[in-house]
């Protein structure tokens, strides 16, 4: 794991915190969220001025009765068979929202893959090893985290899986 890069700030997320301890080399990108705005991960690309392909999001689905953690593109579409697949299921639906913040700490729009409240089996999408650095949800909306996909697999303990479709 790269040596840490960004110290923690007051007032840091979970996500951040994990990132932190772990030694994990990490940048923080800000931006102003706008609620309106139909798309989550469209907006933090759009706001970083960052390609979709490099940032990702978190989502949560039901995998044969275990919520699993999913981390695509957001350029993409989350494949529920090939998650399924990925952790060895059978059935794979999006889990119900308001569980899916009971059970990782954070809302919706900012689910992070780090520092969740229950730990849950993640997949991280094959194409995260395209590039150096990926952007992933720091825990809250408007709040999005840089770092190695090898950390984030790493630090997650990720599947590396195909799991994503255009």
């Amino acid at each position: 794991m790269a040596k840490k890069s960004k110290k923690q700030q007051p007032g840091g997320t979970p996500a951040t915190v994990a990132l932190t301890a772990a030694g994990a080399a990490y940048t923080v990108h800000s931006y102003d969220h706008d609620p309106a705005h139909p798309s989550y991960g469209e907006e933090a690309a759009e706001a970083m001025g960052v390609s979709p392909d490099r940032v990702f999001k978190t989502l949560v689905a039901d995998v044969d009765g275990t919520l699993t953690v999913a981390v695509v593109p957001v350029a993409g579409q989350l494949d529920l068979k090939a998650l399924a697949a990925a952790v060895g299921g059978k059935r794979a639906a999006m889990a119900d929202p308001a569980l899916a913040e009971r059970t990782t700490g954070y809302v919706r729009g900012g689910i992070s893959p780090l520092g969740q409240r229950k730990r849950l089996p993640t997949v991280l999408d094959t194409s995260a090893s395209a590039h150096a650095t990926i952007c992933v949800s720091a825990g809250r909306r408007g709040l999005e985290v840089e770092l190695a996909p090898e950390d984030l697999a790493e630090l997650t303990e990720a599947v590396l899986a195909p799991v994503s479709r255009a």
